[in-house]
């Protein structure tokens, strides 16, 4: 049993966690100020909201802020919204340059904030606490702040991975895939391939990377270790190319004004998996070409044909029920029909060569 006080501090005293899972997926480092966290916070964590219930109601004094002693300073590790709002409504002067809308507030509200709540703790107690509440409880992380839990968890308070998942309720091999997924961002980084800082996009997609490791193609083309092996170096140093090119197409690159040529997470990954099967998608790719041709060219010739033959047919289906309405006497209309003809009779004429036999009557599927 932990025993717990909680004391009072003042809001100008209590600093933001740097270190929070949530804050680490938009590149928040030691060196950021805290007006760089609170322009964050309220932006992307719908700090409005929580200072517009604070105005009115005050500070919830029965959810005390989870408070760590570091460096000589207090470091709120559960709370940085409520310490966000809080700071705001005290202090002005960041709202006014944003043009940011702030309630006013009562003295009776001003005199409630100049103390709150904390209880300190350390991180080693906190983390389960932390897991249970934001991991699949009611206030979810996203995918990369969950794995960023899991990893520091596992790294700095040797936790396996198995305890971890039993402790925040979920199953060993969900750990395992985000685990694995933050493990080849840190490596690609530490091998120089890979900066997630030049990522294209502003919102880091992790789901398309620790998703993406588990397909055949993906998994292959990059030689990575297995999940249940949960080493922190899943992709050996021979694959370092590969590892710096997977990523670039998942993510892009701002410096190179690179787009990724991942866009959508279905069908565009399925479609990396299967280019990433084929030399001559993946030459396609390293040549620049987008998803969707090098998928083209990792596909078998037999199938690309029987689709290609079965869309012509229902979008000339489609043309033949819209006739009496639709045309009205088009000379060029007429034309491209003309062409439509042409093609589909020497489509035939080709598929009649390749079949044994002598030649007879035009087979169609009425008989």
């Amino acid at each position: 049993m932990i025993d717990v006080k909680i004391v009072e501090r003042e809001p100008k005293n209590l600093h933001f966690d740097h270190a929070n899972p949530r804050l680490a997926e938009f590149g928040i480092t030691p060196k950021t100020s805290e007006d760089e966290i609170l322009t964050l916070l309220w932006q992307a964590w719908d700090v409005a909201e929580l200072v517009q219930s604070i105005a009115a109601s005050g500070f919830f004094r029965h959810e005390p802020l989870m408070v760590v002693r570091e460096n000589n300073q207090d470091v709120v590790v559960e709370g940085n919204r409520r310490l966000a709002a809080v700071k705001l409504l005290l202090n002005h002067e960041l709202a006014e340059k944003n043009n940011w809308n702030l309630p006013k507030i009562s003295k009776a509200v001003v005199e409630s904030l100049n103390k709150l709540p904390v209880i300190v703790i350390t991180r080693k107690v906190m983390w389960r606490f932390l897991g249970f509440k934001h991991v699949n409880g009611p206030a979810k992380w996203s995918s990369f702040a969950k794995a960023t839990y899991i990893a520091e968890v596992h790294r700095d308070y040797k936790v396996p991975l198995a305890d971890i998942a039993e402790q925040i309720g979920d199953r060993h091999k969900t750990v395992q895939r985000l685990y694995r997924g933050l493990m080849v961002l840190d490596q690609a980084e530490q091998m120089k391939v890979f900066n997630r800082e030049d990522r294209y996009n502003s919102k880091l997609a992790f789901s398309h990377l620790y998703t993406g490791l588990d397909y055949d193609g993906i998994a292959a083309f990059l030689k990575i270790k297995e999940k249940d092996d949960e080493t922190d170096r899943p992709i050996p140093a021979s694959h370092k190319k590969q590892l710096g090119e997977v990523l670039n197409w998942m993510y892009g690159s701002k410096k190179q004004n690179q787009p990724p040529v991942i866009q959508s997470q279905n069908p565009h990954l399925r479609y990396l998996d299967a280019a990433l099967k084929s030399t001559e998608a993946v030459a396609a790719l390293r040549d620049g070409k987008d998803i969707l041709a090098a998928y083209e060219l990792s596909r078998a010739p037999e199938v690309v044909f029987e689709e290609s033959l079965l869309r012509a047919k229902r979008e000339l289906q489609r043309a033949q029920a819209s006739l009496t309405g639709g045309y009205a006497g088009s000379e060029d209309l007429l034309r491209i029909a003309g062409t439509v003809v042409e093609l589909a009779e020497d489509v035939y004429a080709s598929m009649e060569r390749k079949r044994p036999g002598a030649k007879r009557k035009r087979l169609t599927e009425e008989g």
